[in-house]
């Protein structure tokens, strides 16, 4: 019984502190409050903090699509594997999403830029706090744009990470979606786009494009298309790293080359076998891939972390 006992302690303990450097942390914003996750490595020492902001629609802070059943963790992986090397991290349900739902706003109401200050706050709360060297931002897909603008707003960042992010608009994006339509649902979408290019919002809107340019959703795709992220990354005068798969069907390596070409003194490593997920994947097969973005026991690529570290600690 002696011996149960004292196992019990043990695995007590030993449970007690793989959580001792995890805790919930808050961001207050005039729209209500932002809910992430803390990680820190146990240490007296200052020691950098980076932030991870997730990509596009309902992704939430590990990486995960809420409604949608696709669980692969990827950015909690990421959060782990840096607190393992000593770095800790800020991971966060953006606005709208997941335990951040109570600060979303109405969908008409919503801009791109309510992303941005969001990241940009973020930077200057965790500045203030004396148990970090230094702030980092890292954006993964849509996060890397929301991160790159933030990075320049917040004089806070010290360094900014861009992981399989777009280096054209958003604008260019939809219409490289639209070439497998027919050339009339292109056309239509194209003079959709160039209204909202040039701040003007459309009132009639065919039928079968309705999910992709309704009403309500225009103004945020007005200030999305705002921002070209060759051009923002331009501004950055922060040490840049720019991570890219090359197994990647979602942000091809041209897009991370054209981020690197516009900001020369950046670093750019294209991660072999590496998708869009962060994820092992030795092939451009549609179905095999999708596999792995609803696969939680697969690891992140190592690689991605060696060079993410020796980013950080130079």
């Amino acid at each position: 019984m002696k011996r149960l006992f004292t196992i019990f302690w043990a695995l007590l303990l030993s449970t007690a502190s793989l959580f001792a450097g995890e805790e919930d942390i808050t961001l207050n914003t005039p729209t209500g409050d932002i809910h992430g996750k803390l990680m820190y490595p146990d240490s007296d020492a200052p020691c950098p903090v980076v932030i991870i902001i997730a990509g596009s629609g309902p992704t939430d802070m590990n990486g995960n699509t809420i409604g949608a059943g696709i669980t692969n963790n990827s950015l909690l992986y990421l959060a782990q594997e840096l607190l393992n090397n000593g770095i800790a991290t800020v991971r966060y349900d953006k606005r709208g999403i997941g335990k951040s739902t109570a600060a979303g706003t109405k969908e008409e109401d919503l801009r791109f830029d309510h992303y941005i200050e969001d990241a940009a706050m973020w930077a200057d709360k965790l500045a203030g706090d004396s148990r970090f060297s230094k702030v980092i931002i890292a954006g993964h897909s849509e996060g890397s744009l929301i991160g790159m603008v933030a990075a320049k707003r917040s004089k806070a960042v010290k360094g900014y990470i861009s992981i399989s992010g777009c280096g054209c608009p958003a604008y260019e994006i939809l219409e490289k979606q639209m070439q497998a339509q027919p050339a009339q649902i292109q056309e239509e979408s194209a003079a959709i786009t160039k209204e909202l290019r040039e701040g003007r919002t459309v009132e009639q809107i065919p039928f079968y494009l309705a999910a992709l340019y309704r009403q309500s959703v225009q103004p945020y795709l007005i200030s999305w298309f705002a921002y070209n992220p060759a051009v923002e990354i331009a501004k950055l005068d922060i040490p840049v790293l720019i991570l890219q798969g090359d197994k990647d069907i979602q942000v091809g390596v041209e897009e991370a080359e054209r981020l690197h070409a516009a900001h020369q003194a950046s670093s750019l490593y294209v991660v072999k076998d590496m998708n869009h997920v962060l994820k092992q994947c030795d092939t451009n097969d549609r179905m095999a891939q999708l596999a792995t973005y609803s696969n939680p026991q697969l690891p992140i690529k190592p690689e991605l972390i060696s060079h993410i570290v020796e980013f950080i600690r130079q």
